[in-house]
């Protein structure tokens, strides 16, 4: 199910590979966001073309709409949504706690409201799992309880407490099926170094097929991450993979690889292509003006890593900051009449000021080209982090 190719000698990071029911994901892998069966702005076709191995859908949003009952109808969201590869389901845990008002928790379950149409709703960890086979997603998460920040070490605990018995629940209601999904176990406990510890040994104890850790994109400080890693990955089996759920910005997400985490989701890629914002490598990576580097290539154990430009040597040296990466807003008045190209790969085609010209009067195609560019440029570092780990560098 998971196999490590080769540990770091100077870090955590490992180069791995994740076995599912619709393919192989190489790691350390991001998961581009399709919360409602679809990543905004962009074709599943366009999504293969940058490599994107897997999806990330939300079970919270997919209950809502389309429902159980038509994506059972259609055989699940692989074939609903028409998409090849594998797909992770979030629980809709946070979602479900996001609505504050609208809802109620208790030992049971959480009971909200549809905050469109008032439509009641109970969701379990029975029930979690139940809509998420029906979904027929690769790998599928536990219901957890995902505190505030700031929140008081008593109601962490309690948190932590109620989040290890719905685990447990989940994992009996997940051994029914006959369809062996993956199943992860979240690990919570804020801010508090003692609670993160006693989340990843209870979490641990009750056994599942990977680990993720919750809480930290959702109001945690960032500045807490490291901490919150130094914490739970010790406590973690090294045989099984690691998920950091919801981050982060590409300086997070090295930082989180040498820390021993394998796989990340982020909306920030896609959400913030429809701002205007885009990511680029920077021009201390000679990447010929600071453009995007090389297209990603399928991983290869036996290939030798790229020495070309952006290689992962020069990743490495600037893997303490973030400096090897640049943002840019497309819609400042200066991009107006730069001709120069958007990135030198995927969109070599398209100019900085037609880009600019899109934003300012609201042409979806804006988005979907900073959509491309953005997507494009994390898929390209995990590539670029996978060749540093495999050439000793990270």
């Amino acid at each position: 199910m998971f196999k490590i190719f080769k540990t770091s000698k100077i870090s955590r990071a490992r180069l791995s590979e994740l076995k599912t029911a619709h393919g192989k994901i190489v790691g350390p892998f991001f998961m581009p966001i399709a919360t409602r069966a679809a990543v905004k702005n962009l074709t599943n076709e366009e999504l293969k073309e940058l490599n994107a191995q897997i999806i990330l859908s939300n079970t919270y949003h997919l209950l809502l709409r389309p429902g159980q009952q038509l994506l059972k109808k259609y055989g699940g969201l692989h074939q609903f949504m028409g998409w090849p590869g594998p797909i992770l389901t979030d629980s809709g845990g946070f979602q479900v706690f996001s609505l504050g008002s609208h809802r109620q928790i208790s030992e049971k379950g959480v009971s909200f409201v549809d905050p469109q149409n008032g439509n009641k709703y109970f969701l379990s960890p029975e029930k979690a799992i139940q809509v998420q086979k029906t979904i027929g997603s690769d790998i599928i998460m536990v219901l957890d309880e995902c505190p505030a920040y700031p929140c008081s070490k008593l109601y962490a605990q309690k948190s932590l407490i109620l989040t290890s018995r719905w685990a447990k629940r989940s994992k009996i209601e997940h051994n029914k099926n006959k369809n062996r999904q993956l199943l992860f176990g979240i690990i919570q406990g804020s801010v508090y170094r003692d609670l993160r510890i006693e989340s990843a040994k209870q979490i641990t104890k009750i056994g599942f097929d990977g680990y993720a850790i919750g809480g930290v994109a959702v109001g945690e400080p960032r500045q807490k991450m490291p901490a919150v890693l130094g914490w739970v990955v010790p406590n973690l089996p090294e045989a099984k993979p690691r998920y950091l759920m919801g981050v982060g910005r590409p300086e997070e997400i090295v930082s989180a690889v040498k820390a021993g985490i394998d796989m990340f989701d982020c909306v920030i890629p896609t959400r913030e292509a429809r701002h205007g914002r885009l990511y680029l490598w920077s021009n201390d990576l000679s990447l010929r003006g600071g453009h995007q580097g090389p297209p990603t290539k399928q991983f290869d154990a036996k290939r030798q890593p790229e020495r070309s430009k952006g290689s992962s040597k020069e990743l490495l040296r600037f893997a303490r900051n973030d400096t090897w990466y640049r943002t840019l807003n497309i819609n400042n008045a200066k991009f107006a009449k730069d001709l120069s190209p958007i990135n030198d790969t995927n969109l070599k085609h398209y100019s900085k000021a037609y880009l600019h010209h899109l934003f300012r009067t609201n042409e979806s195609l804006g988005m979907r080209l900073a959509t491309l560019n953005n997507l494009g440029f994390y898929l390209s570092l995990m590539q670029r982090i996978r060749d540093s780990i495999k050439a000793g560098t990270l």
